[in-house]
């Protein structure tokens, strides 16, 4: 039948034009596409697992951590809510190579590899919002590498903060859930407890983040990311 067929530009052209809701590309369970409930603290995958599935977290926050043959354990990375983990199995990646643990509540989605595949190749809507993902992931991981070699031990604690909160999306930041411990942020910019012990009280001290059973981080502490200069946050007075 005429036009009942749509040429590769115009299926194009839909995908580029569509307003891309993941949670809604991914409302409905299939044979291999499930959709689970995790507890705080809960197990998603373990370093060392067979590599077979990519979890997208619906709803809550998980966290990326890895051992070293010391024994030694980093946090390398804090994923939230519309975000994919656990994706490095469609590259080949046989083993994980971290541990993926909820940090709040979660409602998870389990896409199975061959699943995953075959809806990326089906589905140009889901592909370009999961490459987008990907793409955004590895200018996270290079921001992350940079701020490593250049900013300050300050300036990297206010960044992580901000990212914890959300800062940059609509709204104001929000409070941090789940148990964000200093030696968790220390992990997470390479430095030691007791130098972010220093930080977060000077923060604290001048009203860019507040304690209240959680974190509460303010705008203002954008101040200290964007000096030029590395500096000591002044008491306020």
């Amino acid at each position: 039948m005429p036009g009942a067929k749509m040429n590769k530009r115009s299926i194009n052209s839909a995908a580029a034009t569509t307003v891309i809701e993941p949670a809604m590309l991914l409302a409905s369970n299939g044979q291999s596409r499930t959709v689970v409930k995790r507890r705080e603290k809960e197990i998603l995958f373990a370093q060392g697992d067979d590599a077979e599935a990519v979890f997208y977290i619906k709803k809550g926050k998980v966290k990326l951590t890895v051992v070293s043959k010391q024994g030694k354990e980093a946090v390398v990375a804090v994923l939230d809510a519309d975000q994919f983990v656990g994706e490095g199995c469609l590259i080949g990646q046989v083993k994980r190579l971290a541990t993926a643990t909820t940090m709040t509540d979660c409602e998870i989605v389990r896409l199975e590899k061959d699943e995953l595949l075959q809806t990326l190749r089906d589905e140009p809507a889901f592909a370009l919002m999961f490459v987008s993902h990907i793409v955004a992931r590895s200018a996270r991981i290079e921001e992350d590498l940079i701020d490593q070699l250049f900013n300050s031990t300050e300036k990297r604690l206010a960044r992580v903060l901000l990212l914890l909160a959300n800062f940059g999306k609509e709204g104001r930041p929000e409070p941090i859930l789940g148990k964000i411990t200093q030696e968790m942020l220390a992990d997470m910019i390479g430095t030691t407890r007791s130098r972010v012990s220093v930080f977060m009280n000077k923060f604290r001290a001048a009203g860019m983040i507040d304690y209240n059973g959680h974190i509460e981080v303010h705008s203002s502490l954008l101040s200290v990311v964007l000096a030029d200069q590395p500096r000591g946050v002044m008491p306020a007075h």
